[in-house]
This record gives C-alpha cells, sequence and structure tokens, in this order.
C-alpha cells in the first residue's frame, strides 16, 4: 500500500509480520546457522560484550554470540519464533534474553550495545533507512554492527525475483536484496567509520531440488504465503520455475542437491 507521503509502512509491516509467522521458519533457520558462526568470527565477538540480535529468527546469531561468552539480547517481532530461540538456547544452557522488538523501533537507548548483528533478518524490514539508523543508534561509538544478507545474484536473491513476477511486492518497498550489494551497504550506513565486506556462499543441501521445494513450499513464510495468493494453475507455474532455478544451479550428480546461494558478509565499525 503506497499513500502520496509514500509507502504505508505500518499496514505493509503488519502484512509482513503474518507471512514469517506462518508456516515454521524455524525448519529452515535451523540449516543456516553456519552463517552466524562465521560473522561473529569475522566480527572477532569478545566475551563478556553486550550483543543485540535483531529480527532474530529462531536465533541463529544469538547461539552464536552466546556461545563466545557474550551477553546475548535476541530481538523479533514473531513471537513464536523468539519462542523456538529461547528452547534452543536454554537446551544449550545459555543465559540470554528474548525481548518481542521491532527493527525499526528498538526499545533500547543510544549506545547500549557492544555490537548489534542480524543475519537474513533485519534486510527484510520494509522501512530500510529505519530499521538501519536503529541499528546504528543502540551501537556504541567504536563497537560493531555484523550483517549476513542474501545477494541479488543468489540463489535466494533469484528465487524471490522468480516469487516476485507472480506476486509483486508492495509498491515503493526496496527491494531486501539490496542489502546484500555494496552499494546500498554504504548507503544505508554511510556514517559508520568502516566497512568491510566479504562474498560468501552458503550451501543449501537437500535430499533432491522437489524435497527442497516442499520443504519451502510448507515451512518457509514467503514461499507459503505467495503460494496462497495464486490459482492452481499459478502455483504450478510458481513451483516449476523455482524447480527449474534449483535445478540450474545445483552441483550434485547423485540427485541429491548442492545449491550455493551468495551472501554478503558485512562487518560495520560504528
Amino acid at each position: 500500500m503506497e499513500t502520496a507521503a509514500g509507502p504505508d509502512f505500518a499496514a505493509i509491516k503488519t502484512k509482513q509480520q503474518a507471512t514469517w509467522a506462518s508456516g515454521d521458519y524455524a525448519v529452515v533457520g535451523n540449516t543456516i546457522p553456519l552463517m552466524a558462526e562465521l560473522l561473529c568470527e569475522a566480527m572477532d565477538v569478545r566475551s563478556g560484550w553486550q550483543v543485540l540480535d535483531v529480527a532474530a529468527g529462531n536465533g541463529n546469531a544469538t547461539l552464536a554470540a552466546a556461545r563466545r561468552g557474550c551477553r546475548v539480547t535476541s530481538t523479533d517481532y514473531v513471537p513464536a519464533l523468539l519462542e523456538s530461540g529461547r528452547r534452543r538456547a536454554e537446551a544449550e544452557g545459555w543465559k540470554v534474553t528474548f525481548e518481542e522488538a521491532d527493527a525499526e523501533n528498538l526499545p533500547f537507548g543510544d549506545g547500549t550495545f557492544d555490537a548489534v548483528v542480524s543475519t537474513v533478518g533485519v534486510q527484510f524490514a520494509p522501512n530500510q533507512e529505519r530499521s538501519a539508523a536503529e541499528m546504528f543508534r543502540v551501537c556504541k561509538a567504536g563497537g560493531k554492527i555484523g550483517l549476513a544478507n542474501w545477494t541479488p545474484a543468489g540463489f535466494v536473491g533469484k528465487m524471490f525475483k522468480i516469487i516476485a513476477k507472480y506476486v509483486p511486492p508492495p509498491a515503493g518497498v526496496k527491494p531486501a536484496s539490496g542489502w546484500g550489494t555494496v552499494f546500498r551497504v554504504h548507503e544505508l550506513f554511510r556514517a559508520a567509520n568502516k566497512i568491510e565486506t566479504t562474498r560468501r556462499e552458503f550451501m543449501f543441501r537437500s535430499h533432491s531440488t522437489q524435497r527442497w521445494l516442499e520443504v519451502f513450499r510448507t515451512y518457509y513464510g514467503p514461499m507459503l504465503k505467495a503460494m496462497g495468493t495464486l490459482d492452481e494453475e499459478g502455483q504450478t507455474a510458481l513451483s516449476a520455475e523455482l524447480l527449474e532455478l534449483a535445478d540450474e544451479l545445483n552441483l550434485a550428480e547423485d540427485g541429491t542437491m548442492v545449491v550455493p546461494s551468495e551472501y554478503l558478509e558485512i562487518v560495520i565499525t560504528k
């Protein structure tokens, strides 16, 4: 929804929140913790740091920081995902604070945290400038902001581009994949003292590309909701394009799926 003043971010966010609450993101999130582990190493996080995980999902970056002795506050606007993260932290014996919060309006004071992190989370916030400003605000001077964001050219970026052909995104909202470009990151964090970026690849693995599609259609909110807006013919067409993409990029030759998905690892010093 877009008004004369620009996108109605509140309405967009309400709809988006329902999208991420659908399905069960944890089924997907539990397969990608390596991204968070590598990010925390790239940031060189130190034991005792106060760390904020923004749009934490089911807590991959939360747990990565906790494993390094940090005092972590894990935030998301989907309560079910926070509960999933809480169960994981309890299972590993970590003391983590979990708090429902909006990435565009973080309920913390200026300079509260030594480090702020987000792995393929905050990049989906509709008001990009606002969410970037909030992460920057709550990070202390000299602190670090760490991000892992899907790129436009990678598997997930291409997946969202295909979905957008069938279910166009809200008017006026910038593509989430922009967070996976060096230009956009510098644009969003122009006040930073230093920005370091590294292109990495995460390998999506499954029994087959068909099995991957079945899992994402069932548990990954954006794909689940997209399929739900289409009639049977549209669902069939979208599924065929997504499967074609996965097959095209699949490196496996034994019937399984090994598909690389490029992401941008970002370490920002305030």
